[in-house]
């Protein structure tokens, strides 16, 4: 920390909103770091981890927060940065105004300071099945190769790192709904255009039919605007409204003509 005259040392101050445990009440707390080039937020972090002195001067204790890849792969380092929930990987200190504010995503329960608990979209992607379901126990020879259009965009669902991005962003996705999300839905959209998950395709529609399914969307298109990958998710969205309308239909009709 530098007070008094100027000195040539230049230092970037984050103001950070922790919390000691599930149970305990937020509050913020700034830190001054030395500037380098090229920093990301987590550069930033880790300077706050090799020593955790406030900008008051006082001795704390290290930010948690979550981080694996650093290369915007894994999804786990999502936090609020000034604002907008987005990776710290890939947040660049020089593109962000300053103070930079770090806040834990709100969609989620906090363990502690940045570090939330990701559970919730696990559990939906559990729920809509979204895996293609072969034991393995025998070699089943190659399988229907997919038509090389759909494998284009069905490669651009595939980006998804359910980093929760999507879920933060999302008006309807709160504590007081059990609406899936935006991610879960695309990864339905994924799994039902392959030709082995195929099989499992009623199963995962009838799973996002029911409460907290496709209803809950609000179309408010913020999930595509804040996707760090850019995936399509109000197109999947769209498309499986139109696979649940026939689905309703086949289900009413108990036909497989439709």
């Amino acid at each position: 920390m530098h007070n008094g005259t100027m000195t040539a040392e230049k230092t970037i101050t984050l103001i950070i909103k922790r919390q000691d445990s599930p149970n305990t009440a937020p509050y913020e707390e700034t830190f001054n770091v030395p500037y380098r080039p090229n920093m990301n937020v987590i550069s930033a972090l880790m300077e706050i981890r090799k020593n955790p002195i406030n900008a008051k001067g006082k001795e704390t204790t290290a930010i948690s927060w979550d981080m694996n890849c650093l290369e915007e792969v894994c999804g786990a380092c999502s936090m609020v940065i000034n604002g907008k929930p987005r990776q710290s990987c890939s947040a660049l200190v020089d593109k962000l105004e300053q103070p930079i504010r770090l806040e834990p995503m709100s969609t989620f329960p906090v363990v502690r300071d940045l570090q939330v608990d990701r559970s919730r979209m696990f559990d939906s992607l559990k729920r809509v099945k979204a895996w293609i379901p072969i034991d393995g126990t025998h070699d089943l020879g190659p399988g229907p190769r997919m038509p090389e259009r759909k494998r284009q965009w069905a490669y651009e669902l595939s980006k998804c790192m359910t980093c929760g991005v999507c879920l933060e962003a999302c008006p309807n996705v709160n504590s007081k709904s059990n609406f899936i999300g935006p991610a879960p839905l695309s990864q339905v959209r994924l799994f039902n255009a392959h030709p082995t998950g195929e099989m499992n395709k009623e199963e995962r529609l009838h799973a996002i039919m029911g409460d907290g399914g496709l209803a809950n969307c609000g179309n408010s298109q913020n999930c595509v605007q804040s996707c760090p990958k850019g995936i399509p998710l109000t197109t999947s969205i769209a498309a499986l409204n139109r696979a649940t309308t026939i689905q309703s239909f086949k289900d009413f009709f108990g036909s497989d003509e439709i």
